[in-house]
């Protein structure tokens, strides 16, 4: 199952990141059956109307090939997201969930052949990578890797202030940049002890995706694939 949350809390994104759409007593915002409708070959929760909120992510009939082959994955997937809600998208392996992810951040391995999509407002596919990310796009791994000799907190604010740089901001010097990280750090109950290690270099496989949530909190990450 991949999920989307769009301007959610810390806690929302956990939740979705530790797969508690399925242990979850269904929350309405988190699970409705009736409001699952087939896109392509997946599942896509289709979300509570809230016509009142932003709308982030609009996606229409999205259709992608593998690069290398042109073998024809995604058949025109659509999917709308706004502001504060979770959405989740099932089906088999194979069916095109993480393609589709990988298509809306820009992966070489896939080629979209037809169909739009924009965040907020803006036309996505035009994008770089690194630009969809400035713009609030964050994608978790499914297996986070491991980066030896990198500590956490240079690649945190190596990660910020590239962000910062393409918004025109001032870049944060290590001082700065540890206030605004230590509210992020207590949020997700994380010890200090995280910042000096490796970037997810022996770690468990729940304290990388723990570690996912500390680079989305510090990023600000308005729409994350988790």
């Amino acid at each position: 199952m991949t999920s989307f949350t769009a301007n959610c809390s810390v806690q929302s994104c956990k939740l979705a990141n530790t797969g508690a759409f399925q242990r979850t007593k269904t929350p309405k915002h988190y699970f409705s059956v009736k409001n699952l409708v087939k896109k392509s070959n997946v599942l896509c929760y289709a979300g509570d109307d809230k016509s009142d909120k932003k709308v982030l992510l609009q996606v229409e009939g999205l259709t992608a090939v593998i690069a290398d082959s042109d073998q024809e994955i995604l058949k025109g997937v659509s999917l709308t997201i706004k502001a504060g809600e979770v959405h989740a998208i099932m089906g088999k392996n194979g069916s095109g969930k993480s393609t589709f992810s990988k298509c809306l951040v820009g992966h070489p391995s896939y080629k979209v052949t037809g169909g739009s999509a924009s965040l907020k407002g803006k036309e996505l596919l035009e994008m770089d990578p690194e630009a969809r990310s400035h713009e609030g796009l964050f994608l978790s791994f499914q297996s986070p890797i491991e980066i030896p000799g990198v500590s956490n907190t240079d690649f945190l604010r190596a990660s910020y202030n590239s962000k910062r740089r393409a918004n025109g901001e001032p870049e944060l010097d290590p001082l700065e940049f540890y206030a605004h990280l230590m509210p992020k750090l207590d949020s997700l109950n994380m010890d200090l002890s995280f910042l000096n290690r490796n970037v997810n270099e022996g770690f468990s496989g729940g304290e990388k995706k723990r570690n996912e949530i500390l680079q989305l909190s510090i990023l600000e990450a308005e729409v994350a694939i988790l």
